[in-house]
């Protein structure tokens, strides 16, 4: 009966505890969000990657560092955990004339990495979320700021430019 006890509070302290880091994990995870926008000109060709001019996302991660109570040293992961893409110009554009998009970033001091992507875009969506490569990115998202690149190939030609509002959002983990 004694054992009994014995392991039946050993199974209990043990939840207790993966309960408790389970809670200090998310006191210790934020996230990051920054914004930007591309544009896919006109011109585009069909069929083949074009490389399409993102201008550089300053990153707020110095302030969100403060906010959140963590210091940049004690930063142990940083990932993409969200990317979305929506037309805001023209407005009743859809995806239709795109067939795949990837998205990548740098630094001045970090080489190129890929972010996110799609292959297979539904053509009647306005917005869609790309699939995140969970890549670390410790270094681009600390950085003052940084570079996207955008890879897209068109699969019909556009009448006019569409611009795309780019949101991304970067889950934080520090350590204690």
């Amino acid at each position: 009966m004694k054992l009994t006890r014995t392991g039946s509070a050993l199974v209990i302290s043990l939840l207790i505890f993966f309960i408790a880091c389970k809670k200090i994990e998310q006191l210790l995870t934020f996230y990051i969000s920054n914004e930007t926008s591309v544009t896919i000109p006109s011109t585009t060709p069909v069929n083949l990657p074009v490389d399409v001019g993102t201008p550089d996302v300053t990153s707020n991660s110095s302030q969100e560092f403060k906010n959140n109570n963590a210091k940049v040293n004690l930063v142990k992961d940083i990932k993409l955990n969200n990317l979305t893409m929506t037309i805001t110009d023209p407005q009743n554009q859809t995806f239709g004339f795109l067939k795949s998009v990837h998205l990548y970033i740098s630094t001045d001091s970090a080489n190129e990495i890929e972010l996110a992507y799609l292959d297979s875009i539904p053509p009647a969506a306005t917005s869609i979320s790309l699939l995140t490569t969970q890549l670390p990115l410790d270094s681009y998202v600390k950085s003052a700021t940084y570079k996207l690149r955008t890879q897209a190939v068109c699969r019909q030609l556009l009448s006019q430019n569409s611009t795309i509002d780019v949101k991304l959002r970067f889950k934080v983990t520090a350590n204690l």
